[in-house]
């Protein structure tokens, strides 16, 4: 590795930028707080405002001159440097606009004559893995305005500071430029997806609209079950067996996952009547409802909790098939309906009897989901791809402004 150059010196938060820290005022006097977009108040920044941006330009709140003057919070101007103490501890943005801040940030403006702020955002940026792995190994969760004050970085001469944050400006824009395109396009392919989905199950059918004879409860064509409600903390009852369970989170559009199961009691009885064999298909009730996934072998010794219906066909129907509906109502609404989304929406073993489903014989249900397995995985393998061209890319990102804030390329050279 190259040494870092010996014209370098070395900085500290402290010594180089003054820094203030924020404040939340009351949340309990409703007079404190406004709209963010409320023209007559001073916006008020909180980690969610800053997420993963460059620069703060809107808040989702504002305060009013009485909300700035109950605590005395500080104003900053565009320019300012935000530093995230808490949650996203070493998340940084600058400031666009006028505002104030609450006390999971640091306001930090740097001394002209020493440090450039961009120079500064990068250095934060290179070391927020750093500081992200001491803060977790520590009981206290956060850093607060001493600890950041004390940070050590490499400080090279101010004009190179700036020829090195030019730099990465134009670099890391370019990097970024090609995220958003490939962000873009893992959008367009899972929106392809999802018409391909919905045109292969549905065809010319509107569910919310549909003719007589064109849709059939499920209940014609399916025992629905659902899984036992956890009993934790409950003693297990002379024999019981302890089993693992899939939950609703082990269930995802992706597959089946099992990375992450837990156990609970089962009578000899639920164990029978709740098993899971090959063709169950297995829907979310409550949370991410409709998600489901087709058993694809038997699970002996498997069993699933109330969180998750099971779906058994009880004739020649295709579960995968009834599952890619189930898929396309949920992402077009059905489902949300049929759950009444206004309260904590669950679809229960009733609800999902009685929900009417295509009309299609068993045999083109059959070579439906066929198509749409193979369809489908050919655009999943696309968005696996372009996501490891996103993480590369990320990943090269990083090096870079590592290897530029310490030293390790000539940026004067190379730009």
């Amino acid at each position: 590795m190259t040494p870092t150059p010996t014209h370098w010196g070395h900085g500290r938060i402290k010594w180089d930028t003054v820094t203030v820290a924020g404040a939340t005022p009351s949340t309990d006097d409703d007079t404190f707080w406004l709209d963010g977009d409320d023209p007559t108040g001073t916006p008020f920044v909180a980690i969610a405002d800053m997420s993963r941006r460059e620069r703060v330009s809107a808040t989702a709140k504002s305060l009013s001159s009485a909300g700035v003057t109950s605590r005395g919070m500080p104003l900053g101007r565009p320019g300012t440097l935000l530093f995230a103490m808490y949650a996203s501890v070493g998340e940084v943005a600058f400031l666009d606009i006028q505002a104030t801040w609450n006390q999971a940030l640091l306001g930090i403006t740097p001394d002209p004559d020493r440090v450039e702020s961009r120079f500064l955002r990068y250095v934060f940026l290179n070391m927020r893995d750093d500081l992200l792995r001491d803060v977790r190994s520590n009981t206290q969760a956060n850093l607060n305005a001493s600890q950041v004050g004390d940070i050590w970085f490499q400080r090279p001469p101010i004009e190179e500071q700036r020829a090195i944050a030019d730099y990465l400006d134009r670099e890391t824009a370019s990097i970024n430029t090609f995220i958003e395109e490939q962000q873009h396009l893992i959008d367009m392919l899972r929106e392809r997806r999802q018409n391909l989905i919905r045109a292969e199950v549905l065809g010319s059918i509107n569910p919310f609209d549909a003719p007589n004879g064109a849709l059939t409860a499920i209940a014609h064509h399916y025992s629905v079950t659902l899984g036992k409600m956890l009993d934790a903390g409950n003693k297990p009852r002379p024999g019981d067996v302890s089993l693992p369970y899939i939950r609703a989170g082990n269930i995802q559009d992706s597959g089946l996952r099992l990375d992450d199961v837990n156990e609970m009691p089962f009578s000899e009885l639920e164990a029978t009547s709740l098993d899971l064999r090959a063709g169950d298909l297995l829907v979310v009730e409550g949370g991410a409802v409709g998600t489901n996934v087709v058993v694809s072998e038997d699970m002996p010794g498997w069993s699933f909790q109330k969180t998750v219906n099971r779906l058994r066909p009880t004739g020649p129907a295709c579960s995968s098939w009834l599952g890619y509906v189930l898929r396309t109502y949920r992402d077009i609404g059905v489902i949300d309906i049929v759950c009444n989304k206004s309260t904590i929406p669950h679809l229960t073993a009733e609800k999902l009897r009685a929900l009417r489903v295509p009309n299609v014989e068993p045999k083109e249900q059959a070579r439906i989901a066929a198509l749409l397995d193979t369809e489908t995985a050919k655009i999943d393998d696309l968005i696996i791809e372009t996501q490891r061209f996103i993480e590369l890319s990320r990943e090269r990102r990083s090096a870079l402004i590592t290897a530029a804030v310490t030293g390790q390329i000539d940026v004067p050279a190379v730009a």
